[in-house]
């Protein structure tokens, strides 16, 4: 069942996946489902009580299969990541029909599907296609009831069955479909017709009827799917990675970046009421399954770097959700004895710990630190203090210094603070102290508040100072790497990336010796069938230091986790665990955005120092956004060329230079112009 399409935004197959988990995703920011699944998610709707909260699941009329009478047709199953929309094609002697399914890109609370027959030329009898659907408008997480209809569809609305916590309130769903016949027939003398048939759903009536109407009124103009597509047109045209690379490699780039983004708010929708990502997007999430639909640092440290290179305000929103979930952030921390915020490990609808099993919620406290340090490279990336200063980004980083500072304990022993009885990334182990990414992570957040704090001319507390400078960091100078934490002995089986991490993203200070005694350290004891967002970190690491044959079989191990033909990603290579795993795609994104390019976000500049893997010949990144500029990268193990493609009027874009680190060597970036140099090191600034 391989993917049998060459172009590389095209997944086309003969038949379907045995296992349905792999079937392909159908989402937007609002909505989402999975291809022939009875089910469909409201981003942000969950029924259930503190660790038993899921996504709320919502009959899916999406849920159709087509069919024609007598004989057995030709298939094909294609998924096209440029128009955002699946195809279920069959081919008949006498005629052709196609069945389209998409998430629309724009109109965020409406899902569509289509069926078009075509009559062969020589034909001329009525053709007939059956459709077969086990749509029932009831739900075990809603009090569904049936409402007047609207313009054609029938409606059904219902609340939650219970809160997120105590009292809480208990969200309602509105949904609007158009009804599916058992048949669809082609008139004798008629060459082509197409059925539409439209799903909306909200969390008020208004929205839903809004939707409905205005996709009624696209459909009737012949237009609804040209909608559609125009959107994912324009998202793709101010967001591109091209590779000179082989098929496999451009393909599964291509679907990581295509599922990534139907998880995004829509293109200029600002103040748009996000409720986050979840490792298996808003497709998965039924209780028992991916994580119950819960938020992870999956968001903020794997997924979020990549949305931020190309959609800042949709960074912004995805800020905005943990800021909306301060209050649940600062709860969490008093009923473990803190002070300030302590983000959850999983988060739904309120950021009060909803994680099911105590351990980790107790433990894996390096969340807070992963939260903030996302806002510290938006605030880097877009210098936009409106969020820190108006909207709530200042007065969640300061929460987290102070939950750092009251975590801390002073050892008079050591003279350091140190921070203890936590489980690191590596779950493998628990209850441990000092966890070296923990207490790095807790030390950049409180860097970054004392930063924030200064550029507001606000008084920095001297503990967070203190705190920052006088945490522990593990590292053992005789062997010159970093022990997982305090008594890790090398060997030790580690479960995911966590060491390697203090490279990148946390640019933690190293020699290039210590960072490759890390890699080598962790690389031959971290689990081969772990989550798959690890091989990417490794791959990223030996890019760093130019072992570029090792970063390609790092690479080569990610495609363990991607499966065929709707490069689906399963967060562990023996297929367990979550599917279509976000957080996996975030990770081998990276790799490429983040490892080939070497880009790094630093408080003062964009630094790039390209290095390419074997398999790749070059790379092109369009749509790079740094100080209200974008700025597309042409690179070559020869040259590379920098152009800014369109600069911000409102506020005004900063003026940017290209600065080499070797020779100084200076140029100007201006809007429309390019430069170019053989490949090296270097960063983007502000001009002086």
């Amino acid at each position: 069942m391989a993917d049998a399409s060459g172009d590389p935004a095209v997944f086309s197959a003969a038949a379907l996946p045995a296992d349905p988990r792999l079937l392909p995703t159908l989402t937007n920011a609002c909505l989402g489902t999975r291809l022939y699944r009875d089910v469909l998610h409201l981003n942000g709707v969950y029924n259930g009580a503190a660790g038993d909260t899921h996504r709320a699941d919502v009959p899916s009329p999406l849920n159709v299969r087509m069919g024609l009478p007598g004989g057995r047709p030709a298939e094909t199953f294609t998924l096209d990541t440029r128009a955002g929309t699946f195809s279920h094609v069959l081919r008949a002697a006498d005629c052709t029909a196609t069945h389209q399914l998409y998430a629309h890109h724009s109109l965020v609370h409406l899902m569509a599907s289509s069926i078009t027959i075509r009559r062969s030329a020589h034909a001329t009898r009525p053709v007939t296609v059956q459709l077969q659907t086990p749509f029932v408008p009831k739900s075990q997480d809603l009090d569904l009831k049936q409402g007047p209809d609207f313009q054609g569809a029938h409606y059904v609305y219902g609340q939650t069955l219970v809160p997120e916590a105590a009292g809480g309130p208990r969200p309602t769903v509105h949904m609007l479909w158009t009804p599916v016949p058992p048949a669809l027939t082609l008139p004798e003398g008629e060459r082509e017709r197409c059925w539409q048939f439209l799903t909306a759903v909200a969390d008020s009536r208004e929205e839903a009827e809004r939707s409905y109407g205005e996709g009624l009124a696209l459909a009737a103009a012949g237009s609804l799917h040209a909608s559609h597509v125009q959107a994912w047109a324009a998202r793709w045209d101010s967001c591109g990675v091209e590779l000179d690379a082989p098929l496999a490699l451009r393909k599964a780039l291509r679907g990581g970046l295509y599922y990534l983004l139907s998880a995004i708010p829509p293109q200029g929708s600002p103040g748009f009421p996000f409720h986050g990502i979840s490792p298996g997007g808003l497709s998965n999430g039924t209780q028992g399954e991916d994580y119950w639909g819960h938020v992870f640092w999956d968001q903020d440290t794997w997924v979020f770097p990549n949305i931020l290179l190309f959609y800042p305000d949709a960074a912004r929103a995805i800020l905005e959700y943990r800021i909306r979930r301060l209050e649940g952030a600062l709860h969490n921390a008093r009923e473990q004895g803190y002070e300030g915020a302590k983000f959850p490990w999983e988060s739904a609808a309120t950021g009060r710990e909803v994680c099911p099993e105590e351990i980790y919620g107790a433990q894996e406290i390096h969340v807070t630190g992963d939260v903030v340090m996302a806002f510290e490279q938006y605030y880097c990336t877009t210098q936009d203090q409106q969020l820190f200063r108006e909207e709530g980004g200042w007065e969640l980083v300061a929460a987290a210094a102070q939950y750092w500072c009251s975590r801390m304990v002073w050892s008079e022993e050591e003279r350091c603070y140190h921070i203890t009885g936590v489980m690191p990334p590596d779950e493998y182990h628990d209850r441990v102290d000092n966890s070296v990414y923990t207490n790095a992570v807790a030390q950049r957040s409180l860097n970054f508040a004392a930063d924030v704090a200064r550029d507001f001319l606000i008084p920095v507390p001297e503990e967070w100072v203190d705190c920052a400078e006088k945490v522990k960091v593990p590292f053992d100078a005789e062997k010159q790497y970093h022990p997982e934490y305090d008594g890790y002995s090398p060997g030790e089986p580690v479960k995911q990336a966590d060491v390697v991490l203090l490279g990148f993203p946390l640019m933690h200070p190293m020699s290039p010796n210590v960072r490759r005694n890390d890699l080598e350290m962790y690389e031959p004891v971290t689990t081969r069938d772990g989550p798959a967002m690890t091989w990417s970190m490794f791959a990223v690491g030996w890019l760093e230091l130019k072992e570029l044959q090792r970063a390609q079989s790092q690479l080569n191990k990610c495609f363990s986790n991607i499966t065929e033909p709707f490069k689906i990603w399963v967060e562990n290579a023996d297929g367990s665990g979550a599917v279509n795993f976000l957080t996996g795609m975030g990770g081998f994104l990276q790799a490429i955005l983040f490892g080939c390019t070497g880009f790094r976000i630093t408080r003062s500049s964009l630094r790039f120092d390209p290095a390419l893997p074997p398999d790749i010949n070059g790379l092109t990144v369009t749509g790079v956004s740094y100080l209200g500029n974008k700025l597309q990268f042409s690179i070559t193990r020869e040259d590379t060329r920098i152009r800014v493609t369109a600069c911000a009027r409102e506020p005004p874009a900063c003026p940017l230079e290209a600065v080499l680190e070797a020779s100084g060597q200076r140029w100007p970036l201006r809007e429309g112009q390019s430069v170019s140099f053989p490949t090296a090191a270097g960063w983007i600034q502000r001009c002086p």
